[in-house]
């Protein structure tokens, strides 16, 4: 139930997770800071600083790191360092107190939340539906006493705003269809701390500070041999491509520029690069859904007045602007947002029993077909198999941390018509795409994984071996429909060798 207040943060983005009081007589408002990890356009963020003025008290963000969360390896590490650093640079220039940790060993900061939370007069933190960060949330609410409120920065549309989960994108975009008009003009602020003054902090106890020391420059400016020391995974690489939000800013700008003209005719052609690649960023929350529609409305000129009455949960006709921006829309709001409702709704909805039942069904009578490969986890993940396109897909991951979106498709069905059940399918799938995936761990994560197994899909025909009624996609079928030999020769046998000898 959403927390009623005169905020102008919107009261349905903002949850009670706890019922514990305001503590008014502490010293500061704490935002931990877990998923909107950025100081531009979020709504938590904006309703700490409301707190820090009605409450007369110095803002602090902690913004911290763990090292025993599933799949923590270097690469993800490093991209949310890189994130951390740009957040230091921000709050420093508004005089913002900021706690940027990174645990050096299992459980070291253990006890951290706690201890300022006791110092705390309120604690704001994301609200966000996936991976470990509602248990850890849940958690926390249980411990601590003092008011602990969640805030929704996920998309345009609260998730507050709807009951259920949808079966189909066309069932969910009738609903944005119905309902989004009034939130297009609820965005957050832009910049939450400009021309904010709030009361000067004073600083943490030493023995706080001595415990939890802010992680070092070292590691935040991307010395290979900080990260190094870290306990992590550490044969999963960084990458070129960085983190934080002015990285986000570039590429955002980048893919407005050069790419978005083409985004309707040439998303699925695998050499044009059309797509966005805006992904990795939205996960981290370095980038904002906000800004990323503000930025394109501008450009279009757009106004909600515009908007079609008509729900008719169409991809094209309900913005009423160039095709090449609505199918980017439908992108971004659309298919985005359905996997962050069905992740709020869904409390399972990283296993293969929320499936539609259609599909298991379906599965299930095709389970004992004869399989022509069947490949082992390690072999898929070398892209040791016989088909180049899909090794090379693989490779993209591997070395880059992102696939091709139309590839991504390819790649999850393939997974299935090579593993020995579509359970242990759906299991390899989230293991592969959350350990090298710069955007995994992800509601999207999880809603292009299961799509691969009928999610949001219906019943397809004819009826083939393996995938039953599972919409169905082949290599050489892509091959016809696309161009891939310069991509195959990018990310092929040469580039899955040299992971390979980083795994061994």
């Amino acid at each position: 139930m959403a927390v009623q207040s005169a905020s102008r943060v919107p009261a349905a983005r903002c949850f009670p997770k706890n019922a514990a009081p305001l503590r008014p007589e502490r010293e500061f408002v704490l935002y931990w800071m877990i998923a909107a990890r950025r100081t531009r356009s979020n709504f938590a963020l904006e309703r700490a600083v409301e707190y820090a003025r009605e409450l007369g008290k110095p803002l602090f963000v902690l913004e911290a790191l763990r090292c025993d969360y599933r799949w923590a390896n270097a690469r993800l590490h490093r991209f949310a360092l890189d994130g951390m650093a740009a957040n230091r640079a921000a709050f420093a220039a508004r005089d913002v107190a900021y706690l940027p940790y990174v645990e050096p060993e299992r459980g070291a900061g253990r006890g951290l939340l706690a201890a300022l939370a006791a110092r705390a007069a309120v604690v704001v933190t994301d609200e966000y539906p996936c991976f470990f960060l509602p248990a850890m949330v849940a958690a926390a609410a249980k411990q601590l006493d003092v008011r602990l409120e969640a805030v929704d920065s996920n998309g345009l549309l609260p998730l507050a705003a709807t009951s259920n989960a949808f079966p189909t994108a066309y069932a969910f975009r009738r609903f944005l269809q119905k309902n989004l008009r009034p939130h297009l003009s609820e965005f957050p602020k832009v910049e939450p701390l400009s021309r904010v003054e709030l009361a000067p902090f004073g600083g943490l106890p030493t023995k706080l500070r001595e415990r939890w020391p802010a992680a070092s420059d070292a590691l935040l400016n991307g010395d290979a041999g900080a990260l190094a020391r870290l306990p992590i995974d550490h044969a999963v690489a960084p990458v070129e491509l960085r983190g934080g939000a002015d990285a986000a800013a570039r590429a955002l700008k980048n893919f407005l520029d050069k790419r978005l003209v083409d985004y309707a005719e040439k998303r699925n052609d695998v050499e044009a690069s059309a797509a966005s690649g805006l992904s990795p960023w939205l996960h981290w929350g370095h980038l904002s859904t906000h800004d990323v529609f503000r930025a394109l409305a501008a450009r279009e000129e757009f106004d909600v007045a515009q908007l079609s009455t008509a729900a008719h949960g169409k991809r094209e006709g309900w913005w009423n602007l160039p095709a090449h921006v609505e199918s980017f829309l439908d992108e971004l709001v659309t298919w985005r947002e359905l996997g962050h409702v069905f992740c709020t709704h869904v409390r399972d909805y990283d296993r293969y029993a929320t499936l539609p039942e259609w599909a298991r069904k379906s599965l299930a009578a095709h389970a004992k077909d004869r399989r022509e490969h069947v490949y082992s986890l390690d072999e898929l993940e070398r892209g040791a198999t016989h088909d180049p396109l899909w090794n090379a897909a693989q490779g993209e991951l591997s070395t880059t941390g992102r696939m091709h979106n139309y590839l991504r498709m390819l790649w999850g069905k393939k997974i299935l018509e090579w593993s020995p059940s579509p359970e242990e399918a759906f299991e390899r799938t989230i293991e592969l795409n959350n350990r090298w995936a710069l955007d995994g761990r992800d509601p999207n994560s999880y809603s292009g994984i299961a799509w691969c197994l009928g999610r949001f899909d219906r019943p397809w025909a004819p009826e083939r071996p393996i995938f039953g009624c599972i919409r169905y996609m082949s290599s050489d079928n892509t091959r016809r429909k696309l161009r891939v030999e310069r991509y195959v020769e990018e990310f092929g046998p040469r580039r899955a060798r040299a992971v390979q000898r980083r795994l061994i």
